[in-house]
């Protein structure tokens, strides 16, 4: 179960990265983090952004969106 939710339906990409972006500055690691969306470029870009960043990724296919489960990794300056 995630913890924290982002409705991003409606919006198109590059929006809903930019929000999970946002709440994951202030999400701790290990923290999951379900983005919805239903933009079909999401699709691609937050598996990528995801990749870039090193952050865990579920992608479930619903009727009419994506939900994307992200969980944060530990940044890399606190990995010490």
């Amino acid at each position: 179960m995630s913890d924290t939710v982002i409705d991003a339906r409606g919006l198109k990409c590059p929006l809903p990265v930019l929000k999970l972006e946002k709440v994951l500055a202030g999400t701790s690691a290990g923290e999951s983090i379900a983005v919805l969306a239903n933009d079909p470029v999401a699709r691609i870009d937050i598996p990528l952004y995801c990749q870039l960043q090193g952050h865990g990724l579920e992608m479930h296919d619903e009727k009419t969106f994506i939900r994307f489960v992200v969980t944060k990794v530990p940044d890399p300056e606190s990995a010490g």
